[in-house]
């Protein structure tokens, strides 16, 4: 119990603290200014009619994709508080069992961590507070084909960003945004989240000795800084007294993978194609090196791997599995530690997007392997360098605590005593794009996503509601067996 106690002050202070930066000095971007005071944009948010009172409407959550299911799974099934006195202690009934939710997944945009890589962090900016509208919003398009939304849904009383990227890039903007509309709604991120589950594990070890913290995030949640400026903010507002190495990795392809984008992995291939954007053969610090195939330890069954070689040697080599793009990931994350010349190990792998939990089981797995490999010499290849004791962190628990906390605080916990209910939503291309910026599987081209430029009234994606026809069968597996709670929600509302 006292661990949670520990955390409630440390978050009270960060919001205490960016909420009175955010009053003193608001800076607003295009989109923000449309929102707020622009009647004849698309962007226009009317929020001096937003409900009132505010307590019976739902909870929304939003990624890039599906990943951030794995945040919903952990609102919908978490007893961490005592419904009635709010102590923060088990007590028997889900936390959330009577609240709404609301799921968006921008799929239609996603890689988010590629924007910065394409020096597109502005339009980043610009997609995250899209999303924060569509849920703070009441509408929906019924099918790609309506020129104007239709549909009608409810706002949302809080925001849960269940994406790292969005997160790094959006989380003081959406802070702003909502600071100045006036209608008391709250946003949470999963990076603050994650960082205090790792001081919490920390205190829990009661120990001072120097460790590593190792990060595995989307290349644009890596180009942010976002967890080490963090790691370090939180420690100084607690006054931590012990020593912090950060490693991170920026992983690229890894999301992508687990969501089956067609540029990282497709099943339906036998070899190499041209399109492939993941991690490729090489001597770069974050490229595949033949010398390590023995690390990784690839799945080369069903295609997972496609490759070619010549005289021996593999001229091309493409990851076609989440799984592969975890193993590959997590020995370059290693790999940075050793060549780092550090002399502390790693004690704890934060997973910072909420898509990697969906391959826990296999990064489980593959550090055990690492722990224990030797080379020809017999020599441990990491020893001291992993921690007996390693462990992954998913913010996602963190997250709902902090959801939670915010809710009961402002007294928008719903009264209803029923089960709560689901909807959910999915970004898709809009009609009547240009010629050229579609794929052959009807999504945007990787030149016409990344092309594209903020400021603009342009619709080019809009949000559906979820549907057999626009999440895959293979995504759907996957969260069935991983996310069942999510997934039984999904069933009910998907034609």
């Amino acid at each position: 119990m006292k661990k949670i106690l520990w955390l409630f002050p440390v978050i009270a202070l960060l919001s205490s603290c960016c909420g009175n930066a955010l009053k003193s000095k608001p800076v607003l971007t295009p989109i923000m200014k449309k929102a707020l005071n622009d009647k004849d944009s698309k962007f226009y948010a009317d929020f001096a009619s937003f409900p009132k009172q505010q307590s019976e409407l739902p909870i929304g959550v939003f990624d890039s994709g599906t990943g951030g299911l794995t945040v919903l799974e952990v609102l919908l099934n978490t007893d961490m508080v005592n419904n009635v006195s709010g102590e923060a202690k088990p007590d028997g009934v889900l936390d959330f069992a009577n609240e709404d939710f609301i799921y968006l997944a921008d799929r239609a945009n996603m890689p988010y961590g590629n924007y910065s890589a394409e020096s597109k962090q502005d339009y980043l900016r610009e997609l995250v507070m899209k999303d924060a509208l569509f849920l703070l919003g009441n509408k929906y398009w019924t099918s790609s084909m309506e020129t104007l939304a239709s549909g009608e849904k409810m706002p949302c009383k809080i925001l849960v960003i269940a994406c790292n990227t969005a997160t790094a890039w959006g989380l003081d903007d959406i802070s702003t945004l909502l600071s100045e509309s006036g209608t008391g709604v709250k946003v949470v991120g999963v990076i603050n989240a994650g960082v205090n589950a790792l001081y919490d594990k920390i205190a829990m070890s009661a120990s001072t000795e120097p460790l590593a913290v190792g990060v595995l995030a989307t290349v644009g949640t890596i180009a942010s800084n976002a967890y080490e400026r963090t790691i370090v903010k939180i420690g100084e507002q607690i006054g931590y007294q012990g020593s912090i190495k950060v490693v991170n990795h920026p992983c690229a392809g890894f999301a992508e993978s687990v969501d089956q984008e067609k540029d990282y992995v497709n099943i339906a291939l036998k070899k190499p194609r041209d399109t492939y954007r993941g991690p490729k053969l090489g001597e770069g610090e974050n490229d595949i090196k033949e010398s390590l195939l023995g690390l990784y330890n690839f799945d080369y069954t069903k295609g997972a791997v496609l490759s070619k070689k010549s005289n021996g040697k593999y001229t091309q080599f493409q990851l076609n599995s989440a799984a592969n793009y975890a193993r590959f990931h997590l020995v370059t994350l290693l790999e940075k530690h050793k060549a780092s010349g550090a002399q502390v190990p790693l004690k704890y792998i934060i997973l910072g997007c909420t898509h990697y939990p969906f391959l826990l089981n296999t990064l489980t797995e593959a550090i055990e392997e690492l722990r224990n490999y030797k080379d020809s010499e017999g020599k441990l290849v990491y020893e001291g360098l992993i921690a007996s004791d390693l462990e992954f962190i998913d913010p996602a628990v963190f997250t709902a605590l902090e959801c939670y906390r915010t809710l009961r605080e402002t007294g928008k916990l719903s009264s209803d005593t029923t089960e709560g209910k689901f909807e959910g939503y999915i970004s898709v291309p809009a009609q009547g794009l240009p010629v050229g910026s579609l794929d052959s599987d009807g999504n945007l081209t990787y030149d016409f996503k990344y092309g594209r430029v903020e400021g603009t009234e342009d619709v080019t994606t809009v949000v559906v509601p979820f549907s057999k026809s626009n999440i895959d069968e293979p995504t759907l597996s996957r969260i069935e067996s991983m996310l069942p709670l999510s997934y039984g929600k999904m069933m009910q509302v998907m034609q």
